[in-house]
């Protein structure tokens, strides 16, 4: 019985993480959506600057505006982090919900 436990217990662990590994890739039609309320500062359809940087094409640059490598970790810390009169959506948007942003943002 012991057993049966742990096993289905290790079981269940296992589907979690898979279940949440899959919602990491990002829904780039869900991200458009909640792109929305960046884009008030962010164009994505010229390069030209709004409030923030332009991000048409950001995945084709070579550098974030703060130096960095783009990479989906360094984007998903600028949206955690804000900065330069970006609030910071850490606690504003869910996981899933980055995913999706940069998912979107990949499309560009």
């Amino acid at each position: 019985m012991c057993k049966s436990l742990l096993s289905l217990g290790a079981g269940g662990l296992l589907l979690a993480g898979l279940l949440v590994g899959a919602d990491t890739k990002g829904d780039p039609a869900k991200g458009k959506e909640v792109f929305e309320q960046c884009g008030v500062c962010h164009n994505t359809d010229t390069d030209e600057k709004k409030i923030g940087p332009s991000l048409k094409g950001l995945f084709k640059h070579d550098k974030l505006k703060n130096g960095k490598k783009v990479t989906e970790e360094n984007v998903k810390a600028m949206i955690n982090a804000g900065g330069n009169g970006m609030p910071s959506y850490a606690d504003l948007l869910s996981e899933a919900e980055k995913a999706n942003v940069i998912a979107y943002l990949k499309t560009l």
